[in-house]
């Protein structure tokens, strides 16, 4: 059985590869953003700097509960 100290790590480590997911996610975002701009599309970009936003405050926020597991 895993102590609850393995299971702390364990946890604040999966949630750290899913925070490295949402920054590579939010990477193709913005290359998406910046083709969409440069042709013309503004608005849907305009959208799309919308969802990198909501990423960034999520990212903060994920980044903040990783930190508060692994001092615990």
């Amino acid at each position: 059985m895993s102590s609850a100290s393995g299971i702390t790590i364990d946890t604040a480590d999966a949630l750290t590869l899913l925070l490295h997911n949402q920054h590579a996610l939010a990477a193709a975002i913005e290359e998406v953003t910046m083709w969409l701009s440069e042709n013309g599309v503004g608005n849907i970009a305009a959208n799309a700097t919308a969802a990198m936003e909501t990423l960034d405050t999520n990212a903060q926020a994920i980044t903040d509960a990783i930190m508060r597991i692994r001092r615990s």
